[in-house]
Order: structure tokens, then C-alpha cells, then sequence
């Protein structure tokens, strides 16, 4: 069974900065890309960032630009993706999904098949 673990999630004031991580199994994803994404309560899921195989960035929501980077890790075993953002604000109250494609190159929600549990992300006013 294909997995995706988050983690670092949690409550932060505005203006603060929080560092996402997401383990997935480098059988699996080594050659694929893969890509953060959040849902806020009654919106729709958002892709926010997409890296292909290698690390590079791919695709980064104007929303997010400036403020939130992401970086991979192909380690032997495990890849670790991370989501690191800086200048939060309220409206990125959400939870945050990791998530896994079965292309080297993904930029759209629909490219994505496997997801982790999700990540609440609290940013308070």
C-alpha cells in the first residue's frame, strides 16, 4: 500500500512560519513528481507547489510565491518533500495534503493519485 506521512503541522500567529514534511516510499516516487497542496473549509483543494523527480520546482501558486518554498529529498530508501512557509496569514488556515504523482512532470490536480492524511495548518489573527 502506497503511503504519504505528514507532519508539522499546527497552530502559528500570523506573520510566523511553519516547515511541512512528507515521507513517501522512493520505490514509489523517486521518478515521479510530487506536490503540496491545502483545502480550506468549503473550497476546493489548491495545488500549491509541484517538484518533478529531480527537486526542481515546477509549479508554484501566484498565491503562495515569495512566502512558501518547496524542496525534495531523494534519499536511498525514503523521499522527503518539505513545504516551508514564512509570512502566514489567516486565510492559510487549511489542511495541508502531500501528494503523489505517476509522472515525472505534474502541474495539475488531476495528475495526482496518492495522498497523505493531511496536516492541519492553524494561522491566527
Amino acid at each position: 500500500q502506497v503511503q504519504l506521512v505528514e507532519s508539522g503541522g499546527g497552530t502559528v500567529q500570523a506573520g510566523g512560519s511553519l516547515r511541512l514534511s512528507c515521507a513517501a516510499s522512493a520505490r514509489t516516487f523517486s521518478t515521479y513528481a510530487m506536490g503540496w497542496f491545502r483545502q480550506a473549509p468549503g473550497k476546493e483543494r489548491e495545488l500549491l507547489a509541484s517538484t518533478r523527480w529531480n527537486g526542481a520546482t515546477t509549479y508554484l501558486a501566484d498565491s503562495v510565491k515569495g512566502r512558501f518554498a518547496t524542496t525534495r529529498d531523494n534519499a536511498q530508501n525514503t523521499v522527503y518533500l518539505y513545504l516551508q512557509m514564512n509570512s502566514l496569514k489567516p486565510e492559510a488556515t487549511a489542511v495541508y495534503y502531500c501528494a503523489g504523482s505517476s509522472t515525472p512532470i505534474a502541474t495539475r490536480t488531476s495528475q495526482y493519485t496518492c495522498w497523505g492524511q493531511g496536516t492541519q495548518v492553524t494561522v491566527s489573527s
